[in-house]
């Protein structure tokens, strides 16, 4: 089932998100409808907050990008109760314009390292303790902000972010268009 895409000012996207454990109420469902909707609003992740669950649940699909980095062909995992341990401070740091689900129409340049450590479980609930780098470490580390109550516009000089306050408060109140279902706080 194809679900709302929780929008900027909805206070969910403001929360901690909670571990939750394996006998989460229909998880491998709400895992399918996230990868379904997912698709459907042509991402490339997925956190639960951003369908109005303040759990730690992300779904992300690079398979979709395989022509442009053939290393990630068929890489479309659920990371369950993920959490980042460390950033490589070694490793450089890269920008990189990124856009959200939940911020339709607004891309920003965003600095983040390009090596992490992260810990997560899959959908078996087998634990994961790995180092990963490159564009993975990005779009896991933008899904995994969602996770913390953050968004990509908290990682941008507040200049920028006083020069978009208009299209954010005009979001907020539903003046955006997106070809996706969406849910606003206010309308």
């Amino acid at each position: 089932m194809i679900l709302p895409i929780y929008i900027y000012g909805q206070p969910v996207l403001r929360k901690v998100a909670q571990d939750i454990t394996a006998d989460y109420p229909q998880l491998k469902e709400l895992i399918a409808d996230m990868f379904e909707t997912l698709t459907a609003s042509n991402g490339i992740g997925l956190a639960a907050p951003q369908i109005g669950k303040d759990i730690r649940v992300v779904v992300i699909d690079l398979d979709v990008l395989s022509d442009d980095y053939p290393e990630y062909k068929g890489l479309r995992k659920a990371f369950i109760n993920a959490h980042i341990l460390e950033f490589d401070e070694n490793s450089p740091k890269e920008t990189i314009e990124e856009g959200c689900l939940s911020l339709p129409g607004l891309s920003e340049k965003v600095t983040r390292p390009r090596r992490i450590h992260v810990k997560y479980q899959d959908e078996d609930f087998v634990e994961h303790d790995e180092w990963i780098d490159g564009f993975l470490a990005r779009v896991m580390q933008h899904e995994f902000d969602h996770l913390e109550g953050k968004m990509f516009i908290d990682r941008i000089p507040p200049l920028r972010k006083q020069m978009i306050f208009s299209k954010l408060k005009a979001m907020m109140k539903g003046k955006f268009r997106c070809a996706y279902r969406t849910k606003v706080a206010h309308k």
